[in-house]
């Protein structure tokens, strides 16, 4: 069988990460790339070898040769290409999150089953080796029923500006953005339990602090310090139908001493870290141990969490299999970090 012909829609900072991966997979071929920067897009094009160069992914969803995609833009477009790819009977691979509101999540998964094709969400932290070998455990129910959670991923000098700090493209600042991947994770392990209630907070206190000197931070290509309408920090409790329960906080910007990430989770037989360190807590011989798993990395490891990502993608692609991070979950995060923004801005708890 051929490889797998790829369009890759978007060329910002993000998709070097599908380009860099597609371009290990010997499945695949990055056949075509697309961005409204024309001058970029090309760039991209010489530098992985694809054939066409797009700036209407309409025009490049019309490429017959065009099998699937990945979708690396904003997120206010996420759910308007993704539906567009669907329908012009690609399969489609497309960042976190899914998109914006839970209204467009239901009409991408409603155009997923229309389609039969397949949609695959970017939950990236899912496909990390860590991850999965405490997935298999969870699933054997090495830990018991998992009924709490704590997930935490604070940055003290983080909001990268551009389209991540415009509410109107992003759809919301750092939950939805990096805490949307320990959210996920959280629930993910935890068995993917139906929420039922959130009560949440958001604060805008900070800004982008641009005033601030001798730190360095990532900054997006548009980055312009007078623009930030998103929220600075977010905190929530998640409830589920099975009586777990899930809390997170996370930030952009926070008056911390360092940039910081937990996610723990706790169950009737074990305890485990994710991080800032893989970790399995249990007992033997009437004894409480800590067990560190050997694995090449203590903790997330990105690029090879994104390689197994894309690998899995291609898979399903050419095999027809249902990916681990399933169109269907993508619309229950959606409900998730949308019941925690309106609970934040009810002042009260929201009942999902």
């Amino acid at each position: 069988m051929k490889p797998v012909q790829i369009g890759v829609i978007g060329t910002g900072s993000i998709s070097a990460m599908h380009l860099n991966s597609y371009e290990k997979n010997e499945e695949a071929t990055i056949y075509a790339v697309c961005d409204l920067n024309e001058e970029r897009a090309r760039k991209t094009a010489e530098k992985y070898g694809a054939e066409k160069v797009y700036t209407d992914y309409r025009e490049l969803l019309a490429d017959p040769n065009i099998e699937a995609v990945s979708i690396c833009t904003w997120n206010n477009s996420h759910a308007e290409i993704s539906i567009a790819a669907l329908e012009a009977g690609k399969h489609v691979l497309v960042e976190k999150p899914l998109c914006r509101t839970v209204e467009e999540a239901l009409k991408v998964q409603e155009a997923v089953e229309k389609s039969g094709k397949i949609l695959q969400v970017g939950f990236v932290r899912r496909y990390d080796t860590n991850a999965q070998l405490l997935k298999g455990l969870a699933d054997k129910g090495e830990f018991g029923e998992i009924y709490y959670a704590k997930a935490q991923t604070f940055r003290r000098l983080g909001n990268p500006g551009g389209w991540f700090s415009d509410i109107k493209r992003s759809g919301g600042g750092p939950l939805i953005d990096i805490g949307v991947h320990v959210i996920d994770l959280c629930w993910y392990l935890m068995g993917r339990p139906k929420p039922v209630s959130i009560s949440a907070n958001t604060y805008r206190k900070l800004g982008n602090r641009s005033n601030i000197k001798d730190l360095s931070f990532y900054k997006a290509a548009d980055y312009d310090a007078e623009r930030n309408t998103v929220e600075d920090l977010a905190n929530a409790i998640i409830r589920f139908e099975n009586g777990a329960s899930l809390m997170v906080d996370v930030s952009f910007t926070l008056h911390a001493k360092k940039d910081e990430t937990t996610v723990r989770l706790f169950g009737e037989k074990g305890g485990i870290e994710v991080e800032p360190e893989t970790l399995i807590v249990s007992e033997m011989n009437d004894r409480i141990v800590n067990i560190y798993p050997q694995t090449d990395h203590k903790s997330f490891e990105f690029n090879s969490a994104f390689q197994n990502e894309i690998n899995h993608f291609v898979d399903n692609v050419k095999n027809g299999t249902e990916p681990i991070s399933p169109v269907q979950d993508g619309v229950e995060i959606m409900k998730i970090l949308c019941g925690i923004y309106e609970s934040a801005a009810k002042g009260e708890e929201v009942k999902l």
